[in-house]
C-alpha cells in the first residue's frame, strides 16, 4: 500500500506539473467559469454578469485586510527567535524521510486548529528546519503536507470564520439564527472527535505517500540556504535616542502589557467570544512581546508583507466571482436546488459538499458564509435541522476544497519557492481520501449530534 500510494502521488504530481497553470491563471479561469454558469443558470446576460463582476471587485476589502493580518501576524509570531528555536527542536524529531512528512502534517494541522495564519507561515518555517535535518525527504511532499492544516482543521478550530461570526453579538443573521456560542460548534464532541480522526488519518496518508528513494525530489542544501530567512536586525553602533527607541524592549513591553491588559478586560467582560479582530489583536500583541524591540518587529512585518502579495493581487478577482454569484442570483439557484433535493438526514452532508464546491470558486470562508447562510439557514429550518449543525457542516465543507485550491497556499508557496502545480498531485490524493472520510461523518451526523 505504501508504494502504491507513493506511485499514485508521484503520477498525479507529474500530471499537475504539466497541466495545472499558476494560481493567478486559475483565478482567471474560475472567473470565466462563473461567467458561463451565471449566464446558463440565471436570466443574466453577458452585460449584467460583467457589471456584477466589476461591482463585486472591491466589496471584500475589509475582509481581505483581516485575512492579510492573519497572514502577517502569523509570520511575525513564527519568526520570533523563541518560536524559531522551538521549530528547530521539533524538527529534531524527524529521524527518517517518512517520519519527517508525518511530523510536518501533524504540526500543520495542529497549528491550523489554533490559528490558520500561524499554520501557513509557521509551516513554511518548519519546512526549512525539517528539510535541513532530513535532506532525503521529498521536498514537494513536505511542502504539500504543510498545507494540510488549511484543508483539514482550520475551520474546525479557534480561527474558524463561520463559528466565530455566529458567536459574535450583532452578527447579520442574529434575528434568524440567534447567537450560537462556540461550545455548540467548535467544542462539540462531534467536531472534536472528527478533528482527531481526520488528523490521524491524514498524518498516516502523508507518511504513506512518500515516494521511493529513486523517485524522491529533494531540495539542494544550497537552494535551501538561499530561501529567505528572518534575521533580527543588529543594534547600530551610533548610540542615539532614535537607536535606543528602536532597539530597546521598553516600548514593546509597554505596548504588549497594554494589549494583554485589554484582552484580559475583554474576556472578563464579554466572555469567551472570539472574533477575527480579537484573534488578530491577540497575535499582534503576542508578536510585539516575542520580538521584544520595535526594530525586530518592523523587520519581521516588512519581510512577512511579501507573503501577502499573491493574496492582495488575487483577492479582488475572487471578490469579483463573489459579485457574480451573489448579484446574478446564482447562489439562490444553487440554494433552492439544495433545499428541494435534500432531507433532514442528508442536509448536513449536502451543506458540506455544497460549501466545498462554492469554496473552490470563492475561497473565503467569511464572505462566502454571507452569501450562503440566509438560504441555508432557511432551508435547514424548513427541514428541522439545528442551525449549529449547519454552521459546522459549512465550516468543514468550506475548508475541504482548500486542499486543491491554490489561493490560500500562496504565502506558503512563496516562502518555499514552489508553484501549486508542484504539490497538487499530493493534495488531490489526500483530498480524495479525506473527503470520503468526512462525508461518512456528515451522513451520520444527525444520528450522533
Amino acid at each position: 500500500m505504501t508504494r502504491a500510494l507513493g506511485r499514485a502521488a508521484v503520477a498525479l504530481t507529474k500530471w499537475t506539473e504539466r497541466w495545472v497553470p499558476s494560481a493567478f491563471a486559475i483565478a482567471c479561469l474560475l472567473t470565466f467559469v462563473a461567467f458561463v454558469l451565471a449566464m446558463a443558470m440565471t436570466n443574466a446576460g453577458l452585460g449584467r454578469v460583467v457589471i456584477e463582476w466589476g461591482n463585486g471587485f472591491w466589496t471584500l476589502l475589509p475582509f481581505a485586510m483581516q485575512m492579510s493580518l492573519v497572514i502577517l501576524t502569523g509570520y511575525i509570531v513564527s519568526t520570533a527567535g523563541i518560536v524559531d528555536r522551538l521549530f528547530a527542536r521539533v524538527a529534531a524529531a524527524a529521524v527518517t524521510p517518512r517520519s519527517a512528512v508525518l511530523l510536518m502534517a501533524l504540526v500543520s494541522m495542529g497549528l491550523a486548529w489554533v490559528h490558520w495564519g500561524l499554520s501557513l507561515v509557521g509551516g513554511a518555517m518548519l519546512v526549512r528546519h525539517i528539510a535541513r535535518r532530513q535532506p532525503a525527504v521529498d521536498y514537494r511532499l513536505l511542502v504539500a503536507v504543510a498545507y494540510f492544516g488549511l484543508g483539514a482543521t482550520w475551520h474546525a478550530g479557534f480561527s474558524a470564520s463561520a463559528p466565530l461570526l455566529v458567536a459574535t453579538p450583532g452578527h447579520f443573521l442574529e434575528k434568524q439564527l440567534g447567537l450560537i456560542p462556540v461550545a455548540r460548534t467548535i467544542f462539540t464532541p462531534f467536531n472534536l472527535v472528527l478533528t482527531l480522526v481526520v488528523v490521524a488519518a491524514l498524518a498516516l496518508v502523508a507518511a504513506l505517500m512518500h515516494p521511493a528513494p529513486e523517485e524522491t525530489i529533494s531540495i539542494d542544501p544550497a537552494d535551501l540556504d538561499r530561501l529567505e530567512r528572518f534575521e533580527r536586525p543588529g543594534r547600530p553602533e551610533a548610540r542615539t535616542a532614535a537607536a535606543w527607541f528602536d532597539h530597546s524592549p521598553a516600548l514593546n513591553v509597554a505596548i504588549a502589557a497594554a494589549g494583554f491588559g485589554w484582552l484580559g478586560w475583554y474576556f472578563a467582560t464579554k466572555g469567551f467570544v472570539l472574533t477575527l479582530d480579537v484573534l488578530n489583536f491577540t497575535f499582534l500583541m503576542l508578536g510585539v512581546a516575542l520580538h521584544r524591540t520595535p526594530a525586530s518587529l518592523v523587520a519581521a512585518a516588512e519581510q512577512g508583507a511579501r507573503l501577502m502579495a499573491g493574496v492582495a493581487l488575487q483577492f479582488p478577482f475572487y471578490a469579483g466571482i463573489y459579485g457574480i454569484v451573489q448579484g446574478t442570483g446564482l447562489a439562490t439557484v444553487f440554494g433552492d436546488w439544495l433545499a428541494r433535493t435534500s432531507s433532514a438526514r442528508s442536509f448536513p452532508l449536502f451543506v458540506y459538499w455544497y460549501s466545498g464546491i462554492v469554496n473552490y470558486f470563492v475561497p473565503s470562508g467569511g464572505s462566502k458564509w454571507a452569501i450562503e447562510a440566509p438560504y441555508l439557514i432557511d432551508a435547514g429550518r424548513r427541514l428541522g435541522v439545528d442551525g449549529a449543525q449547519i454552521v459546522v457542516a459549512y465550516g468543514w465543507g468550506d475548508m475541504a476544497t482548500d486542499l486543491i485550491q491554490p489561493f490560500w497556499a500562496l504565502p506558503l508557496l512563496a516562502a518555499a519557492r514552489l508553484d501549486f502545480r508542484d504539490i497538487m498531485g499530493y493534495e488531490m490524493l489526500a483530498f480524495a481520501i479525506y473527503a470520503a472520510l468526512v462525508s461518512v461523518a456528515f451522513w451520520l451526523m444527525p444520528l450522533w449530534w
